[in-house]
Order: C-alpha cells, then sequence, then structure tokens
C-alpha cells in the first residue's frame, strides 16, 4: 500500500504519487505487548520519532488507552479496527478518527439475516470472549434478534479467556442447552479451534451457527467449516467485498505479495491509510504541508471509495466510519476443493448503524428507529 501511493500506482483516483506530495515512510510498531506499552510506544512516535500521524491499532482496550493520549498530545490518529462502539459513544475526541464501523453493525446485520430465513427462531445461545469485544458482539446480536422478534429467548451465555483454544465444557453446555441458534464472534486460532472440536462433536448438526467475524479463517478450515454456517468478515470485505478496480488491486496485490485471501483487518488497515492520503491530499494547499488539524477538517463526513465498498465518516462529527454490511451462509465446493459463500446480503449502513448521536444499545432498544433499509 505505502509503495504503490509513493510510486503512484493505486488505481484512480489516488494515482497521485505520495500523501500530500510527500513519501511515505512506515514506522511499524507491535500492537501485543499490552495496553501500558502501547501508551508509551504511541508517547515514543509522537514526541521521539515525530511522525504525522498515527494508524492502526487492532484490540479496544489499546484503542481506549490511546486515544486521550492522542488529543493530549495532538496527534492526528486513524484507528483501523478497534470494534468497540465507545470510542466515540462515550468521548468526544479531537484528533481521532475510526475508518471502519464499528461492532454494533455485526450484531445488527446478524439479527436481520437470520430471522430472514429462520423466522421461526425460539432460543438463541452465545460463545464468545470474556472481553469488551466479546460482551459487546453477544450483546448487540441478542438484543437485535429479541427486538426484532420479542419472544426469542437467550438460553446460554458462555464467555471464555481469549486464546484458551479449549471448549470441551462450553460444547457439552451447548449440547445439553441445545438452542436453536448459535452466536459467536470468535476470530482466529480461538475461532478455528471450536470450529474443530464442535464439529468432533456434532454440535453444528442441531444449532444454527452464526459466525459473525468466521469468514477470515474460511480459506484454512476448507470443509472443516460446516455447510450452512452464517457468516460475517466484519465488513463488506474479503469474499464479501464488491468487485470495484480498486477493491480487486488490493485484494490481487495482497494475495499475489502474501499467498493468501487478505482478512478483514487488511481491508481496515488499508482503508485508514487510503482515508490519510484523501484527506492529506485534499487539505494540501499550494504543496505545503497540511496541519493536523486541516486534516482532521478534510476527513470529516467524508465519503470516498475504498477497497470493495464506500465509506462515509459520517457519524460522531464525522469522525467515526459507516460502511455498508455483508453477510452470507458458508458452502464448500468440492468440485473446486474451495471455500465459498451463497445467498449473500448485503445492507446498507443507514439499516444497521445507528443514526449519528445514538448509541447503538439505545438504538437497538427503541426498535431501531431511522433506520433505512430500503
Amino acid at each position: 500500500m505505502a509503495e504503490a501511493i509513493n510510486n503512484g500506482t493505486l488505481p484512480t483516483p489516488y494515482n497521485t504519487k505520495g500523501v500530500a506530495g510527500r513519501s511515505l515512510e512506515l514506522v511499524v510498531v507491535d500492537e501485543s505487548t499490552g495496553t501500558a506499552k502501547q501508551v508509551t510506544e504511541f508517547r515514543a512516535l509522537a514526541e521521539r520519532r515525530e511522525v504525522d500521524a498515527v494508524v492502526g491499532y487492532l484490540v479496544a482496550g489499546s484503542c481506549l488507552a490511546v486515544a486521550p493520549v492522542a488529543d493530549e498530545l495532538k496527534m492526528l490518529t486513524f484507528f483501523s479496527t478497534c470494534s468497540t462502539p465507545r470510542i466515540f459513544e462515550e468521548n468526544d475526541f479531537k484528533y481521532v478518527y475510526r475508518t471502519s464501523a464499528h461492532l454494533t453493525p455485526d450484531g445488527v446485520t446478524a439479527a436481520r439475516y437470520l430471522l430472514k430465513r429462520m423466522p421461526n427462531v425460539k432460543t438463541i445461545a452465545g460463545l464468545n470472549w470474556n472481553m469488551a469485544y466479546g460482551q459487546d458482539a453477544w450483546r448487540d446480536f441478542r438484543m437485535s434478534v429479541q427486538a426484532l422478534k420479542p419472544d426469542v429467548e437467550a438460553i446460554n451465555e458462555q464467555f471464555t479467556t481469549f486464546g484458551g483454544g479449549q471448549y470441551g465444557a462450553e460444547i457439552s453446555a451447548l449440547l445439553t442447552k441445545r438452542p436453536t441458534v448459535l452466536h459467536t464472534a470468535f476470530a482466529g486460532g480461538d475461532f478455528e479451534a471450536f470450529v474443530v472440536q464442535m464439529t468432533a462433536r456434532g454440535l453444528h448438526q442441531n444449532i444454527q451457527m452464526v459466525m459473525t467475524a468466521g469468514a477470515g479463517s474460511m480459506f484454512r478450515l476448507l470443509d472443516k467449516l460446516p455447510d450452512g454456517a452464517i457468516i460475517e468478515d466484519r465488513g463488506p470485505y474479503s469474499v464479501f467485498a464488491r468487485p470495484t478496480p480498486l477493491g480487486n488491486w488490493f485484494r490481487t496485490t495482497y494475495e499475489q505479495r502474501h499467498g493468501i485471501t487478505p482478512p478483514y483487518t487488511a481491508y481496515h488497515m488499508g482503508q485508514a491509510v487510503l482515508a490519510f492520503k484523501i484527506a492529506a491530499d485534499k487539505a494540501s494547499k499550494g504543496g505545503a504541508k497540511p496541519a493536523p488539524e486541516e486534516i482532521g477538517r478534510a476527513l470529516e463526513q467524508l465519503k470516498f471509495d475504498a477497497f470493495g465498498t464506500t465509506v462515509h465518516m459520517s457519524r460522531s462529527r464525522g469522525h467515526q466510519a459507516v460502511t455498508e454490511s455483508a453477510i452470507g451462509v458458508y458452502k464448500f465446493d468440492k468440485a473446486k476443493n474451495a471455500p465459498t459463500v451463497v445467498d449473500v446480503t448485503y445492507y446498507p449502513a443507514d439499516c444497521v448503524n445507528p443514526p449519528d448521536g445514538m448509541k447503538g444499545e439505545a438504538w437497538i432498544k427503541g426498535g431501531f428507529k431511522g433506520a433505512r433499509c430500503d
């Protein structure tokens, strides 16, 4: 991405060289070192390295810790993933922007899709991480299902340790309870471990799986992921990305370099870097380097084509992005030995995201007032 920006080889209309005419240099920091370390690293980037912007962060805890420091240091910061709605629902940051949708549309999308396919759902259960991401994901899905169909009962809510990897007790509890639907927002290694363990015990045979971050693992699991599972990819990314020239370029370039289909986190990061370029180019006047505040103002309310979707910075005073959402049903193509997603549905951003100024939880409780799904 940085190479393409510097060489001016991004597809049009983003094929001007550099960011505001200047070469982009990356300083890479490891996020896996814990929250306190991230704050230290952030200060070092701003004060010692004197970077122009910080782009990244996957974990909600990192973002919640770093955001106040960004405002303190007046450091332009683009959160690429950081799913918790709390970033802007509970705060009013000036120098912080999130260029992907937060977590709420995942649950709303899954609930709408599930009930359209299975209008007679009676019971739901959840198996998620015992952290903000897992708790919020389950809350939004459960509340959305019950807002759309109030007689649905949540009969089993289980929260596990991130990286736990062993789910025997949880699977046993689910086999005993036998809900109609199981929701999980597991991703990565934990998701894959759970799939292998639960299919070995036949959990999927009588329970509809709803896996809101599962699509990223389908290329590794292949036929181990059961047909019929409802899956998402934290937005319209990867297999759900629309076949636009920009989206096709991103996927092809990533696959050629890394040998795998890009996961949603790669799309999120690319989207954040692209937003930085677009806003900086827009804010640049006469070749002068734009100030952080000028770049921020250029980003607010910006609507731009990204990698297979359209991003609109239309929430939280223009600091929070929304996109359409996408969801489908997993099906392994035995003839091609390849994973596929069928019955794909896209929901408009204003159908699955709360209106500007409203918290997601309150919006769901109020029956999705203002949602535009046509």
